[in-house]
């Protein structure tokens, strides 16, 4: 069997509709950073692209989006820092372990608002399911063979999740929709 992400590999378990948020916790086994999210996570996927954060091992990491009003540092905040801060989204990823805490759009963008939180790193549960795989061909670009994609791809629609090579449309309308406002192709 094919490891997607430790969080999948087992079936994709589902969320609950009354959760209300939790805490996410880094990897530190001392002064840990932790990040109160107030708020249930939407959006949730496993994601392929080079820049999001994996568990040793993973193909994937498992990403989804809450409100930016949501998320606090709420423990060991001097022990976050910007991956890339000339990249679009903001990763904070803890300087001891290097778990990316959440990611932050800065500049104006379709998902300004949205923060982006690794619900693994939470002890609770309930957290929105993931529901489809995204940047799925990105992998390659992280050094997973292109012979075995057919076969991974086989693994994510078994687990349910049904592949993109970006995002799903509804999710790439919304980027489109906002690039065509910026530009005067579509009025407010």
């Amino acid at each position: 069997m094919i490891s997607i992400h430790p969080s999948v590999d087992n079936g994709v378990k589902a969320g609950a509709k009354d959760f209300a948020g939790g805490t996410l916790v880094c990897q530190c086994a001392t002064d840990p950073v932790e990040v109160t999210v107030a708020a249930n996570s939407a959006h949730n996927h496993v994601c392929g692209c080079t820049k999001c954060w994996k568990p040793k091992g993973a193909l994937f990491s498992v990403v989804a989006v809450v409100p930016r009003d949501k998320v606090s540092v709420t423990r060991n905040a001097n022990k976050l820092k910007v991956v890339d801060p000339s990249a679009t989204i903001q990763r904070h990823a803890c300087i001891g372990c290097g778990v990316h805490m959440y990611l932050r759009i800065e500049k104006d963008h379709a998902f300004h608002g949205l923060d982006f939180i690794h619900t693994e790193l939470s002890p609770q549960t309930g957290w929105s399911a993931p529901g489809f795989a995204g940047f799925v061909s990105s992998i390659i670009e992280s050094g997973a063979d292109p012979a075995k994609m057919g076969e991974i791809r086989g693994r994510l629609n078994e687990l349910g999740l049904e592949t993109y090579d970006c995002l799903t449309p509804p999710l790439m309308d919304a980027l489109a929709t906002h690039a065509a406002k910026q530009s005067g192709m579509l009025k407010s």
